[in-house]
């Protein structure tokens, strides 16, 4: 079981694990391989407030920014 937030950004639980990952306190997501978060989780400062969405509408109906350095909403078509 996995835990996400729903629009109303409270969790909930999934049988699915979540497509995008985010930030609690600074109220931002991307991608899971964004390496702005991936410094942030080496350093230690980030796991605790993690939460994960199972997209960027969800994210953005829960309150939620796109993070800068992942652009999770820009789709790229190579």
């Amino acid at each position: 079981m996995y835990r996400l937030v729903g629009v109303d950004g409270r969790p909930y639980d999934s049988a699915t694990p979540g497509a995008l990952g985010g930030h609690r306190r600074l109220r931002l997501y991307g991608r899971l391989d964004c390496p702005g978060a991936a410094r942030w989780l080496a350093r230690g400062h980030y796991a605790r407030h993690r939460v994960f969405f199972a997209d960027a509408a969800t994210a953005r109906a829960a309150g939620y920014r796109p993070c800068r350095v992942c652009r999770p909403d820009i789709v790229t078509v190579s």
